[in-house]
């Protein structure tokens, strides 16, 4: 059966989308703002209207952009449409995550959210991978199944706020691992702050409405090893660069492309400060962004912490 899809976002993974539906024969519009080049049968397109005959769309953009996004399909969109978006990121202090921002801009209640070990090159290419899909409605699943091909074995959850709430922290979880791989950390040392990063983002999680056991899946722990095993996605690129002792702006240069995970700690430690939890490795991690200690200083805050039970 041969989808109307539509993706919003002509970045690595939106194209990566794209050419994974085109692939298994499905009728493929890419919106960005500005005119693609696309190998056919893809067609780009500049004009949000060109969304409205589109049976499902992929918002694959950064979260920054997510709310104008949204108010912009928000004039074309309506229930009969299904959207699943790919983002690592969150929205402001108050942690809003992308599907609720698409509920609040969009007449559509099909949602989804896309997540876990995904490499956009894996994507694009067909080579076998996993993620999770995080939607209250099973035709949605059906549907991304149908659109992304066998090669992508895709799992599915009703805790759609958990997969965003765990993505979004493994991205700033990575950046934390790969900055300490490269300041020189042991094997046990980066273990050590991958568990019990995992299990402080999950305490956090929790008070947001999430499942905890989402966050030791694929959309959480998952991610989390993929990136480790060394996927090269950006995060690990700002990490290496930040432990080389530049400032912010230059790291991020060196990793190619915006990292989301940067703000959402921040604001992840203040909403956890205001609910009295204590959030070490972010707290840590914000120090070294904002410039305020080393990396030597960095591992030793993190690992010289008093040791209370697992």
């Amino acid at each position: 059966m041969s989808l109307r899809v539509g993706v919003v976002g002509a970045g690595g993974f939106g194209q990566a989308i794209a050419r994974a539906s085109a692939r298994h024969g499905h009728d493929v519009v890419l919106w960005s703002r500005q005119k693609r080049s696309l190998p056919e049968p893809i067609r780009s397109s500049t004009a949000v209207a060109d969304m409205k005959d589109r049976e499902l769309i992929f918002l694959a953009a950064p979260a920054r952009h997510a709310t104008s996004l949204a108010d912009q399909l928000g004039k074309v969109v309506d229930g009969r449409h299904l959207i699943v978006h790919i983002s690592r990121g969150l929205i402001g202090a108050e942690l809003k995550t992308i599907t609720t921002v698409l509920r609040e801009h969009t007449a559509a209640r099909r949602l989804g959210a896309l997540a876990g070990p995904l490499v956009a090159d894996a994507l694009a290419e067909g080579r076998p991978s996993g993620a999770i899909l995080g939607t209250g409605f099973p035709e949605v699943t059906e549907m991304v199944r149908e659109a992304l091909g066998g090669e992508l074995r895709l799992y599915d959850t009703k805790d759609v706020v958990g997969v965003q709430l765990a993505s979004a922290t493994v991205g700033f979880l990575t950046v934390v691992l790969a900055f300490a791989q490269a300041s020189g950390a042991e094997p046990g040392t980066l273990a050590v702050l991958a568990t019990r990063g995992m299990v402080e983002v999950s305490r956090i999680g929790q008070t947001l409405g999430a499942n905890e056991e989402t966050f030791m899946g694929l959309a959480g722990l998952g991610d989390l090893i993929a990136a480790v095993a060394g996927d090269e996605r950006a995060e690990s690129r700002l990490g290496r660069a930040m432990a080389q002792g530049g400032n912010l702006a230059d790291a991020v240069a060196q990793a190619g492309q915006y990292v989301e995970g940067i703000e959402v700690a921040r604001h992840l430690m203040e909403h956890a400060r205001r609910l009295g939890l204590e959030t070490p490795i972010s707290s840590v991690f914000v120090e070294v962004s904002n410039g305020r200690i080393g990396p030597d200083d960095a591992i030793r805050a993190l690992m010289g912490r008093r040791v209370s039970k697992e």
